[in-house]
């Protein structure tokens, strides 16, 4: 049994929240289940770039997208299902998901998928590497 579950979306693409929250609604029909909803923060890919940025820029950054969660969650159609506990990590997204996914003891994880592009396939997506390394159960939802 499921009682616990953590969603994965991104707080720049507003309907991100949408296709988790019918697929956990569809499965679980029940407001008994936990749920977490994480947005993870990508860093600058290198010191040098970050250095263009202000100080405060990060915690900035942070506050934006923990707002822009709260919008998220609060315009979402939560019929059936638990009111769900907002979570923004930053760093890189595959890793700050796997270590939420302990952290919050979840017994699922539900993320987004989209058409893998030729980089996908060198480097491989956020998707592919939760599913390899999750100790959870993980639902991929493609576009």
């Amino acid at each position: 049994m499921v009682a616990s579950v953590l969603l994965a979306v991104d707080v720049e693409d507003p309907a991100s929240l949408a296709k988790p929250l019918d697929m956990a609604r569809r499965l679980f029909q029940s407001d008994q289940v936990a749920l977490h909803v994480l947005y993870v923060l990508p860093p600058f890919e290198m010191s040098i770039v970050g250095s263009f940025f202000p100080e405060d820029y990060e915690a900035k950054a942070l506050e934006t997208a923990k707002a822009r969660l709260a919008e998220m969650a609060a315009a979402a159609d939560l019929t059936g299902l638990a009111r769900p506990e907002l979570h923004v990590a930053h760093g890189v997204v595959y890793e700050e998901l796997l270590a939420a996914a302990d952290s919050l003891a979840v017994d699922m994880i539900i993320v987004g998928a989209h058409r893998p592009q030729l980089k996908d396939y060198l480097l491989g997506p956020n998707a592919a590497r939760v599913a390899r390394h999750a100790k959870q159960s993980v639902l991929v939802l493609r576009d």
